[in-house]
């Protein structure tokens, strides 16, 4: 797969405070990449670097192996703040001066309104949209002028559920139109929900990087308790596939590999003359391993 976006050892800071500390990962063509961590992780300057908006301390990154950043920009569509459109205009007047501005796309408002569903109402005042609408408008004008890539900064920020489903359902659709999409978000079900790849930011330090179903994985836990806990300790130690393993409250919690099952493990301690008192799946949420990755 090739890559679309390639950041190598970025770094900024705002005086004392270090936004950003050897950042690298590579957004692959055709993807849905997520840039997920908590408010203040780093989200933000970093896609105002890749957009040629701020500036690194050091480092570097290159868009489509290496393009000129001048030409590179006309092929990524950007939607970095809270939609800024007139008020009074219509969806195609404000269309018209965003393209003036940029200086593309001004043929394209019908193509790029039909994409994001708002064809129908492209004569109505912006005044008159609700917040998903208006949303759908700001991503309409960043695909003016038929981009390859498009980045958003918390695209669903302030939606209510039916804003933000709307939303999803457009990223998603637009993916599968072959746009390479990057989105900065907070939120972890909005990445599990629409991303393909994801990075993980925390105080300005990438902290996981990968598709999602690995970075992601979800480690389920095996609870286990016997009258001996200390021997049925010792024993557990000798089972291939146990990552980790606590004891709390005269019960063992056994993080395992994904195909050790709770049947396996009794099978196991069975054959070590053990008895178990106690044996439970305890399924570990995918919030609950944000968290911990973010300590939040």
């Amino acid at each position: 797969m090739a890559t679309i976006l390639s950041i190598q050892n970025i770094h900024k800071s705002y005086g004392p405070i270090r936004a950003l500390n050897n950042v690298s990962f590579e957004v692959p063509e055709g993807s849905v990449f997520g840039v997920l961590g908590p408010n203040g992780s780093g989200k933000t300057t970093l896609l105002g670097i890749v957009l040629d908006v701020l500036k690194a301390k050091s480092g570097s990154y290159n868009w489509f192996n290496g393009m000129p950043n001048n030409a590179a920009r006309q092929q990524i569509g950007a939607l970095l703040e809270t939609p800024n459109f007139y008020h009074y205009l219509s969806a195609w007047n404000n269309l018209e001066i965003t393209s003036a501005i940029s200086g593309r796309g001004k043929d394209d408002r019908d193509r790029v309104l039909k994409q994001v569903g708002l064809f129908e109402r492209k004569d109505s005042r912006f005044q008159t949209f609700s917040l998903g609408m208006k949303q759908r408008l700001a991503i309409g004008a960043a695909l003016l002028g038929r981009p390859k890539v498009l980045v958003l900064d918390e695209p669903t920020n302030g939606l209510d559920p039916a804003g933000i489903a709307e939303i999803r359902e457009l990223i998603l659709a637009l993916n599968r139109e072959g746009f390479t999409i990057i989105i900065a978000s907070h939120l972890l079900d909005e990445v599990e929900k629409v991303c393909t790849h994801v990075a993980i930011l925390k105080k300005g330090e990438l902290l996981l990087d990968g598709p999602v179903n690995e970075v992601l994985l979800s480690e389920d836990q095996v609870e286990v308790s016997a009258g001996d806990i200390e021997r049925l300790r010792q024993a557990l130690t000798e089972m291939t596939g146990i990552k980790k393993m606590n004891v709390v409250n005269n019960t063992i919690l056994l993080t395992c590999a994904p195909a050790i099952t709770p049947l396996q493990v009794n099978e196991f301690c069975i054959s070590k003359g053990i008895t178990l008192s106690h044996l439970m799946l305890r399924k570990k949420s995918l919030e609950t391993k944000f968290m911990e990755l973010t300590n939040n």
